[in-house]
């Protein structure tokens, strides 16, 4: 997970500095242009004047096509509305915040299943349970805290029979899932209401088009443009608000579900593990 972390940030960094040196490229090339035309040329008044005309005329395109996605992103806020668009806003940073927490959370519990079984199983198999349970305690995830209580379990003197143990297997099992989704149901909340707001903003511009257009007595585009204008633009960032929080929500199901196998993995690897051990009451 840090190195996919450390990957986007490289690309991210990466990217802007390739835009930011291409747009200085761009003006000095530009300015470079401007005064070698001034310096070659001797143009007239007429001339001059029709020059600077042109200018400043292509200024104002010249601003629009150097407008960052920043600004841009900027305005088109404000143009949907600030009431709903920081609604929206809200839920994309509740949304993600809760997908970050998870996702942490979900990479320091992994653990390699693998080793830490086999570990536990020399252990074991050479009798040594209190070292095999300080190695539990010493890791974390939810494999680490299903062998710990079974073999508690299994140093005790009344619980080392192997029912017990499997019973404690599969209760300690479905608590650890319940931590692993936990705060999932909110991500869903986010991802349910981001698009219902921008729904809601849409249906408050339709109704504020029908407004102008009775106040105005015509229905002309000039009229309806401001209306339907908010109605998209709240539309727009609900759906990518959802979208966004959608993959996040997808990867950490998944992480979920190969913690989840491991641990059914690990629960069986135990099962047989405390079985041959000479502790178990058969």
């Amino acid at each position: 997970m840090k190195k996919l972390f450390a990957i986007v940030a490289v690309v991210a960094a990466c990217t802007f500095g390739m835009t930011t040196t291409a747009m200085a490229q761009e003006e000095e090339a530009a300015a470079t242009e401007q005064v070698d035309s001034a310096a070659a040329e001797t143009p007239d008044s007429t001339a001059v004047e029709a020059e600077a005309t042109e200018e400043e005329a292509a200024a104002p395109a010249a601003e629009e096509e150097n407008v960052s996605f920043h600004k841009a992103l900027k305005t088109k806020f404000i143009e949907g509305g600030a009431d709903f668009m920081a609604l929206v806003a809200i839920a994309l940073v509740l949304g993600l915040a809760l997908c970050i927490e998870r996702i942490i959370y979900l990479s320091l519990a992994q653990v390699n299943t693998r080793k830490f079984m086999a570990e536990l199983a020399s252990l074991v198999a050479a009798g040594k349970i209190t070292e095999a349970l300080n190695v539990c305690k010493a890791s974390r995830g939810p494999v680490a805290m299903v062998s710990k209580k079974a073999l508690a379990a299994l140093a005790s003197e009344d619980e080392n029979d192997i029912a017990t143990i499997e019973r404690t297997i599969n209760m300690e099992a479905e608590v650890q899932g319940t931590y692993l989704e936990e705060n999932c149901s909110w991500i869903t909340l986010f991802i349910a209401m981001a698009p219902s707001l921008g729904f809601l903003g849409t249906v408050i511009g339709m109704v504020q088009a029908f407004d102008d257009i009775q106040k105005a007595g015509d229905i002309s585009p000039t009229v309806v443009a401001g209306g339907m204008k908010v109605a998209l633009i709240t539309t727009i960032f609900g759906i990518v608000v959802a979208l966004i929080l959608q993959i996040f929500y997808n990867y950490i199901l998944s992480r979920v579900e190969a913690l989840t196998t491991n641990m059914e993995e690990a629960a069986q690897e135990l099962l047989v593990m405390c079985v041959k051990s000479d502790k178990c009451k058969k």
